[in-house]
């Protein structure tokens, strides 16, 4: 393999230096452990899990995989009891449950939990190799905690800025999510909104500013893009739209089906806080379109969920939720450990091309 073993290799155990994203809800044990086994760094997304699931999830990882893998927590502050969508997004919403015969349209809550002493224990208990959080870090407490188990720390940045404090808070290596990665934005200083800097441009400018590892996030589909990250100066990167269509991932059949028809395609993707509550890149559906005129109305997050997610349990395309990179369009539609391969020669391939 012509690729550079770096300095994120040794810090997570893997090689070659590529992440599957943790995308909650879309990850599963089964994905988790095939990217693992195939040399890269597994990740589970459990911001939806109480401790017990977690707690199996994890144990059905180990069960297929002796390799190192990685989960993540969202770092979100609980919503205000009487937060509620406004009267014009509830007015939209109720529209398509009227469409999609789901009745009256209840009113928002907290579907998730916070990140609760009961769920650090059930993390500490497992303690798995790799940790990361979104939305930033938790306390201080909870950081040294985990980080006491043994386990290394990453977690995402949309700005320098963000990338200097996550350094300075004693994460072990920090994720660039550039504008282009699909789902939620990772976005903790300053207006949520923000942290619009594409992947190649912010990825250069966080490596100068850490002396941590940089992962490279968003948009990122084949070992081109591999490539061009490793040469911008990120010690690894993070795929996550490019495993959604694996047979592995739990996505809904109009979600896969959507993404494979993107295949080739012009797909547009938009980013709106108009479906949880936080800013977040999906494939701009007629949901997408009809709630980003209307975002400011917004149930907080992740109230808005509540609204928006009963839309896709129908099985209608331009109702579901289908969060999706900017990079939708290269999706495969391969098994995880073919893909991988792929990723491998793909990317020791434009590395080769580089020193000609």
């Amino acid at each position: 393999m012509l690729w550079p073993r770096t300095d994120l290799c040794d810090l997570l155990d893997i090689e070659p230096p590529i992440l599957q994203a943790p995308m909650a809800g879309s990850t599963t044990p089964a994905l988790v452990a095939a990217v693992s086994n195939a040399g890269g760094l597994g990740g589970h997304g459990c911001a939806t899990l109480g401790p017990d699931a977690f707690r199996d999830h994890v144990g059905q990882i180990r069960a297929a995989s002796n390799r190192p893998f990685h989960v993540n927590f969202f770092n979100h502050d609980a919503p205000p009891e009487d937060g509620q969508a406004g009267p014009r997004m509830r007015a939209a919403l109720q529209t398509l449950w009227d469409e999609a015969e789901l009745g009256q349209m209840p009113a928002a809550e907290n579907p998730w939990p916070l990140f609760t002493e009961e769920r650090l224990a059930a993390l500490l208990e497992m303690s798995p190799q790799v940790v990361s959080f979104h939305f930033g870090l938790p306390d201080e407490a909870t950081v040294n905690a985990v980080k006491g188990a043994g386990c290394v720390l990453l977690c995402s940045a949309t700005s320098v800025a963000e990338a200097i404090e996550l350094e300075r808070r004693g994460v072990d290596a920090v994720i660039a999510q550039g504008f282009e990665a699909g789902g939620h934005r990772g976005t903790f200083i300053g207006d949520v909104m923000g942290g619009t800097v594409p992947t190649m441009v912010l990825v250069p400018q966080i490596a100068s500013a850490v002396t941590i590892p940089v992962i490279a996030a968003g948009g990122i589909m084949d070992g081109r893009g591999i490539a061009a990250a490793l040469a911008l100066g990120a010690s690894g990167v993070q795929l996550g739209t490019a495993f959604l269509t694996c047979p592995e991932a739990s996505v809904s059949p109009a979600h896969h089906a959507a993404l494979m028809a993107a295949a080739g395609n012009e797909m547009r993707t938009l980013v709106t806080k108009g479906v949880s509550g936080r800013p977040a890149r999906g494939l701009a559906n007629r949901l997408l379109k009809d709630v980003v005129a209307l975002e400011d109305e917004a149930a907080p997050f992740p109230m808005q969920n509540v609204l928006t997610r009963p839309l896709s349990a129908t099985g209608q395309a331009e109702l579901a939720v289908m969060w999706a990179g900017a990079g939708a369009a290269a999706s495969r539609g391969l098994a995880a450990a073919e893909l991988m391969a792929q990723l491998v020669d793909e990317t020791g391939a434009a590395l080769a091309a580089l020193r000609t």
